[in-house]
């Protein structure tokens, strides 16, 4: 096979024990039981991480984390397609800096080896409705959105206890991949019809895929991606949540939710704040990482929403290459309330950072167990 400008990411491969079975996890995120504590690596490290901690003495077992203690929820993904189907990526250019290539949506994209986990894109296919009426059959609805044995693989996940999960395009992260944040900001107000074409066209066949796959077996999970905030924000506020995103949204977890799926949740890092009711609207009831730098602190989130709104991450990475007393701080500020209330699998915000010292991470997940025993 050949090999493909996300490559890289073999290297930050990650071994995470998932005991959890899928009754404990999906009552305590919905706040039905909250019988111990959950917690996890929600992402692994970051590149680089793993050659400084070889070079402290890092054992086999942690540098893939392996080897430390987590109460992680065992995790499923049918392999069913709900988004972009087709397209072909390409190395155009590689140096020992960076690589550029192609990738599915025929999209230019740099690579930054030295750091970047993604890859930037330099264009995109898509600016006016012409240019996405040329690229719309790439969202039409066919059997090749159905991987090999996905019910059979189901119904085995069900009854060895893993969480069935399936996901959906983003509303706004989908458009943005075709057309770059910035221009698909002013379309919403200078070519919104281009942008409700898009979300019916991907939604309708996301719910018929989704549908079909309901029907023949219980989904627990749906999943959407969207990284639509930044520390300021999000890029897109509540009145154009409300006309774009919660139909589309609605549209499929009403249908979902109907048939036994219990868990709606978003990824989005930055500050969410600002759009957390109308999320909770469009029937989000998962968020995470819950980005300490950006703002997010599932304390007071906890407070203001209550039993509404369960978490997943929100202890800050950064913490990790400071001090071990601040490490503790965070942890007895976070932990405690997180422990009571329940609807939470804690972890970091995000990918361990570089510059985090192995003994910190060791300390770190000492005192996470500490806590969560001592709550007993």
């Amino acid at each position: 096979m050949a090999r493909t400008i996300l490559d890289s990411h073999a290297t930050l491969a990650v071994n995470i024990p998932m005991g959890v079975r899928r009754e404990e996890y999906l009552d305590h995120v919905t706040f039905q039981a909250n019988l111990r504590p959950l917690f996890t690596e929600t992402f692994g490290p970051l590149l680089g991480l793993k050659e400084e901690w070889q070079a402290q003495g890092a054992t086999p077992g942690e540098l893939d984390l392996s080897a430390f203690r987590y109460r992680a929820p065992k995790w499923g993904h049918l392999p069913v397609n709900t988004g972009w189907l087709g397209g072909e990526e390409a190395i155009l250019e590689e140096t020992a800096a960076h690589i550029i290539g192609r990738d599915q949506y025929g999209r230019t994209v740099k690579l930054i080896k030295s750091s970047a986990t993604l890859p930037l894109p330099l264009d995109h296919p898509v600016r006016t409705m012409d240019d996405w009426l040329r690229i719309k059959h790439h969202y039409a609805y066919s059997e090749a959105r159905f991987g090999a044995r996905w019910q059979e693989m189901a119904d085995a996940w069900r009854a060895e206890g893993r969480v069935v999960c399936v996901s959906i395009p983003g509303a706004f992260d989908e458009p943005r991949q075709l057309m770059g944040e910035e221009a698909l900001c002013v379309a919403y107000y200078e070519q919104p019809e281009l942008i409700q074409d898009m979300l019916d066209t991907i939604g309708e066949t996301a719910f018929r895929v989704l549908d079909i796959v309901s029907a023949r077996t219980l989904v627990d999970q749906l999943d959407v991606h969207e990284d639509f905030a930044g520390k300021s924000g999000p890029l897109i506020g509540p009145r154009l949540i409300e006309r774009f995103v919660k139909p589309y949204y609605r549209r499929i977890w009403d249908m979902l939710s109907s048939r036994g799926a219990r868990v709606f949740s978003i990824d989005t890092d930055g500050n969410a704040n600002a759009v957390i009711d109308i999320l909770l609207d469009a029937g989000i009831n998962l968020m995470w990482p819950m980005e300490p730098a950006a703002g997010m602190d599932m304390v007071e989130t906890r407070r203001r929403y209550g039993s509404r709104l369960a978490f997943i991450g929100g202890i800050d990475k950064h913490v990790l290459r400071r001090s071990k007393a601040e490490i503790v701080a965070e942890l007895e500020y976070k932990l405690p309330p997180m422990i009571r209330t329940g609807g939470c699998l804690l972890g970091l915000d995000h990918r361990i950072p570089n510059g985090t010292p192995l003994e910190h991470y060791r300390f770190y997940i000492q005192t996470v167990w500490e806590i969560m025993e001592a709550a007993q």
